[in-house]
């Protein structure tokens, strides 16, 4: 399968809390028999060769992250209504990967990405880079994949 141009997320979250972070990540995930690992002859596998080999290797295609307090703009910062599932429209850019036979596209979605990026409070508060540890709060992510909330992935597949 071949992709070539804008590639993006359409997921519908939401949280218990009033600001939230989404990951999306986009993955070639390699099979497990990728490549033959170096044998010994006396003893089966070489000392590390599956560690050495692309054997169940997961490549990183796209990977982006949408801040919850800006989902309706970077102008003006809001917070996020509880438990109301909004969608989260997020750009992962210009690709073009071809995914090889026996391979899988994995998505992940999660709700950090910690030390890469600063860490949510899970409460919105006017700069979270002044927050104090008592604006941390725990929270709960949920992606919806229904009906009437069809988080996907758009990929454009050339034929």
């Amino acid at each position: 399968m071949t992709i070539t141009g804008d590639v993006a997320a359409d997921i519908f979250a939401s949280t218990s809390g009033t600001d939230a972070d989404f990951v999306v990540k986009l993955i070639d995930a390699y099979p497990e028999n990728a490549q033959a690992n170096a044998w010994n002859a006396d003893n089966g596998p070489a000392p590390h060769a599956y560690a050495q080999s692309m054997n169940g290797y997961q490549l990183p295609i796209a990977m982006e992250i949408k801040r919850g307090r800006y989902n309706s703009g970077y102008e003006h910062p809001r917070a996020l209504a509880p438990n109301s599932a909004i969608e989260w429209k997020i750009p992962l850019r210009d690709r073009d990967h071809v995914f090889l036979k026996g391979h899988r596209l994995m998505v992940q979605v999660q709700s950090t990405w910690f030390p890469l990026i600063d860490r949510n409070p899970q409460r919105f508060v006017p700069s979270i880079y002044q927050a104090t540890a008592v604006d941390y709060v725990k929270a709960t992510q949920r992606v919806y994949s229904t009906p009437a909330l069809p988080s996907h992935i758009v990929l454009p597949i050339v034929p």
